[in-house]
């Protein structure tokens, strides 16, 4: 009996992991796929037909015209100060909020009618005309600042990190009371402390939807000058945009030839850097932000 128990978990451990390697196969191939395609020589690319399981060759022509578009260096440059300046304030307006809705209803005035008006805006807002006429009149159309100030908070990250402030015990806060210690000194020397997970999983959260924005830019945005990364790419990859080269020369038969490929480059250059950051981070998912709830 206690064989054929074994046996079954056995089977259903050996089923399950099949399973799940080919999900991850599945979804793991449209990245190899892209990077494959990046390195391929266009001439062998061409007439290849089907999957990849490996480049066509070898070359770095595709990475050289890439780098080589001057509006790509552009891009980049804008989106890192927005990911800079961006996060700087996201990590900061969400840690206040999440702050002021952690802390006892009893110590804090009107808590609950706030919460509500927060809580309101994930479900209604005034739409895309308000919101644009609203960045114009407060002088921030065509600036990087209109990317940044209209999502400062995310209500949802706000509601996240509340309840995972609530989880870290009360006497460290009366302690520091005792000792004289104000709000601020409670915020940034014992609570974000404490939070370090969170903080992580916040960062990952703004990060990556900084990263990957566009629409904000290409709403609010009319220099070309300040487009980040992702506006750039889609022109280029959606509506076909000319490309802008000064360090590598191509002519418009040899692009043609290797614009698979020169495509495929550009999606891996704006996938890598989320990918180099990603393991760093990943030990803190394994801690779980919703464990705050959970204690509650």
């Amino acid at each position: 009996m206690i064989g054929s128990k074994s046996l079954k978990n056995r089977a259903t451990d050996l089923v399950l992991a099949v399973f799940l390697t080919l999900l991850a196969t599945v979804m793991l191939y449209p990245m190899l796929y892209e990077v494959f395609v990046s390195f391929s020589e266009a001439g062998e690319l061409v007439k290849s037909r089907g999957i990849l399981l490996h480049p066509l060759g070898f070359t770095l022509d595709a990475y050289k015209i890439v780098f080589g578009i001057r509006d790509i260096l552009t891009g980049y440059a804008n989106t890192l100060f927005v990911m800079v300046f961006g996060l700087a304030v996201n990590l900061l307006m969400t840690s206040l909020g999440a702050y002021f809705l952690s802390r006892k209803a009893d110590r804090v005035k009107l808590q609950k009618p706030i919460m509500l008006l927060i809580l309101f805006t994930m479900y209604f807002s005034g739409g895309l005309v308000p919101s644009w006429l609203t960045v114009r009149n407060l002088g921030l159309y065509d600036t990087r600042w209109a990317m940044i100030l209209p999502t400062a908070v995310n209500t949802y990250n706000m509601i996240l990190l509340t309840s995972y402030f609530r989880s870290i015990p009360e006497s460290l806060e009366e302690s520091v009371r005792m000792d004289g210690g104000g709000h601020f000194t409670i915020l940034f020397r014992i609570v974000l402390p404490l939070s370090k997970p969170a903080m992580a999983v916040m960062f990952l959260y703004y990060g990556v939807s900084h990263w990957n924005s566009w629409f904000n830019a290409m709403i609010y945005l009319r220099d070309n000058s300040l487009y980040p990364l992702q506006l750039i790419l889609r022109n280029i990859l959606v509506e076909g945009s000319a490309l802008n080269t000064n360090s590598f020369s191509v002519s418009a038969m040899n692009y043609e030839e290797m614009e698979k490929s020169v495509k495929a480059a550009m999606v891996v250059v704006s996938t890598i850097p989320f990918l180099l950051i990603y393991p760093f981070l990943q030990k803190y998912f394994r801690g779980g932000l919703m464990v705050g709830s959970l204690k509650e």
